[in-house]
């Protein structure tokens, strides 16, 4: 064997290696790793989703999940085993639209509702829908559209969304502005806003704009671009909020009742063709400031408030999912709601994540875009 061709293989051999290792590394259905002097473990509990969009336990080990191409799957933990829900409503699957959020309510007990967010198509155009269901065996049942949004766009991004519930009967979604940007400040649409309604979908009295005839009334807040997670704070009382800024700029808002969080009109963003300041600027009287600005993007994708006791130093932590920068990012809230540290777990992991869901136990769960299921742990 000659010299050039031998170091030709073994320059073959160290790639191979080299690539071997990285693709082992990338599967790795576990690891450990520590945060605030925990020992903590990651372990994949499930994969082959396609875009696992939603999350939301219906007991300590049933896990709803949502994939954004329509199909709706009951995973029994304990058993690692799967099953596809039947009759799941027609969806509008097309760029960031398709079977979006799901969520359960506080109280949620089995046969109870179960809320999602979707996609529905309108004469070809695209709005974002919040609607509810029960599982019965393995087939939802009694769907109720609750709101058919007016956000139609023949645009196929920003469409939300999340959904959280308070403690008073409430529930909450947002819709992104549909890459329509004048459709934030424009109250007589539902794009680029938080909406509030009743579990029944009815508008309740005490909705910020329910005596204006030019504002519809569902909407509890507005300015915002493409709202990403919500997460209530039972405790305190708050509505947390994360969105997408353009290229800069995401944020983590304090949502407020009838209040108007900017968006276009002041952003810490610059616009896609060039270094140049969205809008006027960052701040103008009667707009609300950020709590939190990611610069640059990590483009969220999740929201939760951990409240468990499997993680007692995170407790009061918030927690995003970041698609761009691929990380979870867990924020420290001080007890007047400022964000006061931060920290970026799982940054050499290298995907997209998603969804984030706590346990009834207290665990973490997350989904990533190439379709894995993990759950976060305390290492025994």
């Amino acid at each position: 064997m000659s010299y050039p061709l031998k170091n030709s293989l073994l320059l073959l051999l160290f790639v191979t290696g080299l690539f071997s290792i990285a693709t082992l590394q990338a599967e790795n259905s576990r690891f450990t790793f520590s945060s605030e002097g925990m020992q903590l473990k990651v372990e994949r509990v499930a994969d082959g989703f396609a875009i696992p969009w939603g999350l939301a336990f219906l007991s300590k080990n049933k896990l709803l999940i949502t994939e954004r191409s329509g199909s709706i799957f009951l995973l029994n933990i304990e058993k690692r085993s799967r099953i596809k829900i039947s009759n799941s409503p027609l969806i509008k699957h097309e760029g960031q639209g398709g079977m979006l959020d799901v969520a359960v309510p506080p109280d949620y007990k089995p046969g109870g509702w179960i809320y999602f967010t979707y996609v529905k198509d309108e004469d070809g155009e695209g709005v974002t829908v919040l609607a509810r269901s029960k599982l019965q065996n393995k087939r939802f049942i009694e769907w109720q559209e609750l709101l058919v949004s007016e956000s139609a766009t023949d645009t196929s991004y920003h469409f939300g969304s999340r959904i959280s519930f308070d403690n008073a009967g409430h529930v909450y979604f947002g819709i992104g502005d549909r890459g329509e940007r004048p459709n934030s400040q424009d109250l007589s649409n539902h794009a680029g806003s938080i909406i509030r309604l009743n579990l029944d979908g009815s508008v309740p009295g005490d909705n910020p704009f329910i005596n204006r005839k030019d504002v519809l009334p569902e909407i509890w807040s507005y300015g915002h671009r493409n709202p990403q997670g919500l997460a209530f704070d039972a405790e305190f009382k708050r509505l947390w909020e994360i969105e997408h800024g353009p290229r800069g700029g995401d944020e983590i808002n304090l949502i407020k009742k009838g209040k108007n969080y900017g968006w276009p009109v002041i952003s810490y963003g610059k616009e896609y063709w060039g270094p140049i300041a969205v809008g006027e600027g960052t701040h103008r009287e009667g707009m609300e400031q950020p709590l939190k600005v990611y610069i640059p993007s990590i483009a969220p994708g999740s929201l939760i408030l951990y409240t468990g006791s499997a993680f007692p130093k995170w407790k009061g932590n918030l927690f995003a999912g970041a698609l761009k920068l691929r990380h979870i990012n867990r924020i420290v809230l001080n007890r007047s709601g400022k964000p006061v540290k931060e920290e970026r777990l799982f940054e050499s992991f290298g995907q997209r994540i998603r969804a984030l869901a706590q346990s009834p136990e207290g665990g973490i769960y997350f989904s990533t875009d190439s379709g894995h299921i993990y759950r976060l742990r305390a290492k025994k």
